[in-house]
């Protein structure tokens, strides 16, 4: 084996141990995550941190979420092989990779045409066929393809969004960054139920606000 390839091993190795060190350990999920290259997303100045467990920033003041946080988000997400996702927040368009790997379609929403155009042309280049992206306003989520198996919100709201609740099949799972301010936000489990919605607490994380309307590009 080639010194190169023998580094890259061991990069993936370290990367995947830190990945079950902070709590990943849904085997599907960490098959998922090796399989997408995080250096893929990340261009410019941070390209030479992409492999650190640390949130990195992309244009129109965003960021690509530090690995560990994407993976216990799509572990507690829960995706199966024949689900519906949809995805609010594409950024860099790296969690929407992973998820390519766990279901059957996902949509991936972001205000930011800056940020979509790239990512298509990315998924172009990676051959990802099953993921629909969209420039929009999230926040409202995508009621002509509702409703969703899953869904995933990669920005923080005061309350988990009515639409997005209204958008969810029974049975269905939303995480979802919930919080007043940047410095106090937690991470939550929505499960809809025949009953209502069961809310579960998970970790306290950091994310950008969830914004309305479209972004000024």
């Amino acid at each position: 084996m080639s010194e190169e390839a023998t580094s890259e091993a061991e990069r993936k190795m370290q990367f995947l141990y830190g990945l079950r060190s902070k709590g990943v350990m849904d085997p599907r999920v960490l098959t998922a995550m090796e399989k997408v290259d995080r250096g893929a997303f990340i261009t410019g100045t941070f390209a030479e941190r992409a492999y650190e467990d640390t949130p990195l920033p992309i244009a129109c003041g965003q960021t690509i979420s530090q690995p560990s946080v994407v993976g216990l988000m799509t572990q507690a997400l829960d995706v199966q092989p024949r689900n519906k996702v949809l995805e609010v927040g594409t950024g860099s368009g790296y969690q929407a990779a992973v998820l390519s790997h766990l279901a059957r379609r996902i949509y991936s929403v972001d205000r930011h045409a800056r940020l979509t155009r790239p990512v298509r042309r990315l998924f172009q280049d990676l051959d990802i066929t099953n993921v629909t992206i969209v420039t929009g306003d999230g926040s409202h989520g995508l009621p002509e393809q509702a409703p969703f198996d899953r869904i995933l919100v990669t920005a923080a709201a005061e309350d988990p969004p009515g639409p997005l609740l209204a958008q969810l099949r029974e049975g269905g799972i939303m995480v979802v960054p919930v919080g007043q301010s940047d410095a106090v936000q937690s991470l939550i489990k929505v499960t809809k139920t025949p009953q209502g919605f069961d809310y579960e607490e998970l970790m306290p994380v950091r994310f950008v606000p969830l914004l309305e309307g479209l972004g000024q590009d």
